[in-house]
């Protein structure tokens, strides 16, 4: 059994997106536990997280590891279902790219990294318009919004959300944490974003410790 754990983790380090699928459900065909493999799969992630911030690990590395990841979260999701077993959250998270915006890379590097740390996430995808931001934390009542924006021409977007989050009487209710290539620290202060994360790792730290989980 250990040896389809580690097989797993290898597929996620390896970036064996191919492959993944097929070594999770070899894994619990065997007899591993869904929770088991699903905490293999949030430990390799990590991992990659950790040497990406480093400087270890560049960006390609980080997106394939991400994409082995989604590959075989499925299996491992449907099998914690018919299980019964129930992993630990620690809140739901809300994430899209802004108004005005249709990039989605490091948007789904982040969604992804907040699934496997423990976040039931909702992604409301790109170019969303700021309505739609307030009416999922309304409706979802997330601990985390998390909001990118690669272009100088849609940051101030993220603003607009924070704005009318605030008019909504729904800013206490959520922490917001911004990102995206158009984004620095000092411009995530001056809207009054709670967080700002250079990368998917610490975005994803961030998160955690705004939540005080880190």
């Amino acid at each position: 059994m250990v040896d389809h754990i580690m097989k797993i983790r290898d597929t996620i380090l390896a970036y064996d997106s191919a492959n993944a699928e097929k070594v999770v459900r070899q894994a619990l065909e065997a007899g591993a536990a869904p929770l088991d493999v699903a905490n293999c799969l949030t430990e390799a992630i990590r991992s990659v997280g950790d040497r990406y911030g480093s400087g270890e690990l560049f960006l390609p590395e980080l997106i394939g590891a991400a994409e082995a990841l989604k590959k075989a979260l499925p299996a491992v999701t449907e099998a914690i279902q018919k299980s019964g077993s129930k992993q630990k959250t620690l809140g739901t998270a809300v994430i899209g790219t802004v108004f005005g915006d249709i990039h989605t890379i490091g948007k789904n590097l982040v969604a992804t990294l907040l699934l496997t740390g423990g976040f039931e996430v909702i992604d409301t995808g790109a170019n969303v318009k700021a309505e739609s931001f307030v009416a999922s934390v309304r409706e979802k009542n997330p601990v985390v919004l998390a909001m990118s924006a690669l272009l100088t021409t849609t940051a101030l977007e993220q603003k607009n959300v924070i704005k009318k989050l605030e008019a909504e009487g729904l800013r206490r209710k959520v922490k917001v944490i911004v990102g995206g290539g158009s984004i620095t620290p000092e411009f995530a202060v001056s809207i009054g974003a709670d967080g700002y994360g250079a990368n998917a790792p610490e975005g994803v730290r961030i998160a955690k410790k705004l939540i005080g989980a880190d």
